[in-house]
């Protein structure tokens, strides 16, 4: 950190005693002052279409508005309406909705083009693809089997609460062609193709509402005269619909046949047998904000699951605790570890570091609906905790939380986020709803810090509206993102000083033919000279990362390289590239920049 009280004197003395001195004394007063700048993000205008705008790292390429039959125009945060989660496969986009879903064709990021609209009322509406199968959570009661309204009363059987399945081999009219019920609904639900299945998919279900009575569902049953949240009591009936998620099994050659397989006891003691055996009560009788808990961080359920099949792992955040486990047997997945912090509200979501050794577990303190990053809410409350995997356990490295501070018409908490596949290095981009968007780099899981944002001003300057964005994905070369009231937008990566071209570019080389983050790929980067120019830039960036004379050799027998293997001289560019990777050698500081180029120098 560089002190900004640098005393104008000292200056003045400077640049009579040196010109050389001035110019570092000028650089340094530059630099603090930027540290010390308001932040840009701070009172930008309000507005629902023409908001302030602060960015940085992301240039916005498009926004499209919902579409007829998603949105009340009368009031633009209607819950009714709510745009959520999202999909992405080949060239669509697949936006949720709590009134159904849309797809956009977004074969060019600058121009997406909404495709279809299918109305399907139900909530929270989340939705999965894989090949031609799109699943969607639904948990409110007005949601029916045949996606009519209004909704049915109890015990009636067009009620749903579930998971739907359709079949979108034709975009332009999908079929629902499974309705799987469940015993509190879908408010969220995670894939798991698993490596070791070939014939099924499975589909883990974290229903956070009431329990269902029997007249609905009879294989439900509730808790009865003892709270399902905030009491300690142990409990050991196994046919409690509490405390558990709900595994479904779908054959992909008749997913109409898709059911519920097993409802895995992810909570309980393993010891006593106790099915509540994690975190039953608040930490403390107020958040330490000092109001009330909101919403309660007492497990007996999870709120979301991201699933990583090829490392054997999911990571669980589940409203009181997060979880790490194990899924090599799809059906039964197991608990491997658990913890809890007596900071957070309540565990929303996680995203597993591309090597598998890091989670990122994000609060959703205030439920996504309340103004909680306020000038007054320090950065560790409704953040994101960063844990390292460690033998088998998670442990606790860092928070981080987008620093800039947010008005009280704004709901704001971390959301939602993906990795940006830059080479070595763990970024992602992350929603904060109407927070906007932040680039974070979380290498060090220690020391997280923001290389980049977009934000909007809140959608009125008066009362608190809901709005802002749900998720935002990076996919294939763009950001695509799910706002609650404007609809959909996409962005594209810019260079900015933690952030260049190569990492860019490298980055865009990526791609993947589909991605729901909640079933996390792995993320390769092919060999590249982009690839490779991206670890050297990481290393000019690092604080004698790499040395003048080392630098320009590695520039001129990588540019060297490049004009050969361009001309189609493929043996001199491979000379090329063996001379630089033989340089490098014997210091530890260029292995990752001297893998790449043996890679890129094999990659004929």
């Amino acid at each position: 950190m560089i002190d900004a009280a640098v005393p104008s004197s000292s200056r003045r003395r400077a640049v009579v005693a040196l010109a050389g001195a001035f110019i570092a004394a000028a650089l340094l007063t530059t630099i603090a002052a930027a540290e010390s700048a308001p932040d840009p993000r701070v009172g930008l205008a309000p507005g629902l279409d023409n908001a302030g705008v602060a960015t940085n790292g992301l240039e916005l390429l498009a926004t499209r508005g919902k579409p007829a039959g998603f949105f009340d125009p009368a009031n633009p945060g209607s819950f009714a309406f709510v745009n959520s989660d999202l999909a992405l496969q080949g060239d669509y986009a697949f936006v949720g909705n709590f009134n159904g879903f849309q797809i956009y064709n977004i074969s060019d990021p600058a121009n997406p083009q909404i495709r279809t609209a299918v109305v399907c009322p139900g909530g929270q509406g989340e939705v999965s693809v894989y090949g031609n199968l799109l699943f969607m959570s639904a948990e409110e009661t007005r949601s029916r089997t045949d996606c009519g309204s209004p909704g049915v009363p109890t015990g009636d059987p067009l009620r749903f609460r579930g998971v739907r399945i359709f079949d979108i081999s034709n975009l332009d009219a999908p079929v629902q062609v499974a309705a799987v019920q469940t015993c509190r609904g879908s408010h969220t639900h995670t894939l798991l193709k698993s490596p070791s299945d070939n014939e099924n998919l499975y589909v883990y279900v974290s229903g956070t509402g009431g329990v269902r009575s029997t007249t609905e569902l009879a294989t439900c049953k509730a808790i009865g005269g003892i709270p399902p949240a905030g009491s300690d009591t142990p409990l050991f009936d196994e046919e409690l619909s509490n405390w558990r998620i709900d595994v479904i099994k779908v054959p992909l050659a008749a997913p109409q046949n898709a059911a519920v397989v097993g409802g895995p006891r992810l909570f309980r003691n393993e010891t006593t047998g106790q099915i509540n055996g994690l975190q039953n009560v608040d930490p403390a009788p107020l958040h330490p904000s000092g109001i009330a808990w909101g919403p309660h961080p007492t497990t007996d359920s999870c709120h979301d699951i991201t699933t990583y099949p090829e490392i054997g792992l999911a990571a669980g955040a589940c409203e009181g605790n997060g979880l790490l486990i194990d899924i090599s047997d799809p059906a039964n997945p197991k608990r491997l570890d658990a913890v809890s912090d007596p900071l957070f509200a309540y565990w929303h979501g996680a995203t597993f570091s591309n090597d598998g050794t890091k989670v990122v577990f994000t609060d959703e303190w205030g439920g996504g609906t309340a103004a909680r990053c306020r000038a007054t809410d320090q950065l560790s409350w409704g953040a994101d905790a960063i844990y390292d995997i460690v033998d088998g356990k998670l442990v606790f490295r860092s928070y981080f939380k987008m620093p800039a501070a947010q008005t009280l018409q704004e709901n704001c908490v971390s959301h939602l986020p993906s990795l940006i596949p830059v080479p070595g290095r763990d970024i992602m981009i992350q929603a904060w709803y109407q927070g906007g968007a932040s680039i974070i780099d979380f290498t060090d899981s220690a020391h997280p810090k923001e290389i980049g944002y977009y934000d909007r001003g809140p959608i009125s300057g008066t009362a608190l509206v809901l709005g802002g964005l749900w998720s935002t994905y990076y996919y294939n070369g763009a950001v695509y993102g799910s706002e609650i009231a404007r609809g959909f937008d996409a962005w594209k990566l810019v260079p900015n000083a933690e952030l260049s071209t190569n990492e860019i570019t490298a980055a865009s080389e990526v791609e993947l033919d589909r991605l729901t983050p909640q079933h996390q790929p792995r993320l390769v980067n092919p060999p590249s000279f982009a690839k490779v120019r991206s670890y050297r830039d990481q290393l000019v960036r690092r604080p004698n990362g790499i040395d003048k004379a080392t630098l320009i050799r590695v520039d001129t027998l990588l540019g060297n390289a490049e004009k050969h293997r361009a001309a189609g001289n493929e043996r001199a560019a491979e000379t090329s590239l063996a001379a630089l990777a033989f340089q490098l050698r014997g210091n530890p500081r260029y292995a990752a920049l001297r893998a790449a180029i043996l890679e890129l120098a094999a990659a004929a």
